[in-house]
């Protein structure tokens, strides 16, 4: 398939043979109907499409510059910006670099043409390049990088609980004091719960008592 053919292309998303007031404006609004049409091409839904290209503009402003002027020191401000002025959470920081490594892997890619479209109208010095790389972004380490208090059970840890609720159980029954019938209705609630995914609903009703 020719370059021309892939959705998104230069060649697809630039108007020719008509002179731009305000070519840097062109370039930019072109590469971004290119992205989401490489987007749309892979399947990815218009919602999803249209959060990335908030963030690409946001991105845009911070730097003041346009894709062909962004560099790994851009990249560099902005996370710790991120970091230091807004407190975002690592998870959502890692999401957001995320998204600018795919927008800039997509210029970058020889076969969509948008590095020889910037060379031939801005100069050959003037091109996109990739700006995310591992000293400068955040890696996924850990399956879970939320609240350590509200994180979900591991399943070792769910085990561990539902053996401790049968427990309870034969303990309640061998002490031949009331509470056995409770703690079996609480053990099979629990595993009923957990079953039908609905643990996370569960804990907040019987912490409310009901």
């Amino acid at each position: 398939m020719g370059r021309g053919d892939l959705a998104g292309a230069a060649g697809l998303e630039l108007v020719h043979g008509v002179a731009q007031l305000h070519p840097e404006d062109a370039m930019f609004e072109a590469m971004l109907r290119g992205w989401q049409a490489q987007q749309a091409a892979r399947g990815l839904r218009e919602e999803t499409a249209g959060k990335r290209e908030r963030l690409v503009r946001r991105f845009m402003s911070f730097t003041g510059e346009y894709p062909w002027g962004w560099s790994a020191g851009h990249m560099d401000e902005w996370s710790l910006c991120l970091t230091s002025e807004e407190h975002l959470a690592p998870s959502t920081i890692r999401g957001y670099q995320g998204c600018l490594r795919q927008f800039t892997e997509f210029l970058t890619d020889a076969r969509y043409g948008w590095v020889t479209a910037c060379e031939r109208e801005f100069g050959t010095a003037n091109h996109p390049v990739a700006i995310c790389h591992e000293w400068n972004t955040i890696a996924h380490l850990n399956h879970y990088e939320g609240n350590p208090e509200a994180r979900p059970f591991t399943r070792e840890e769910m085990q561990r609980f539902l053996d401790y609720a049968d427990d309870q159980v034969d303990r309640a029954a061998r002490s031949r004091r009331k509470g056995a019938l409770a703690a079996y209705r609480d053990a099979t609630l629990f595993k009923v719960m957990y079953g039908w995914g609905l643990f996370s609903r569960g804990q907040d009703r019987c912490k409310s008592g009901v």
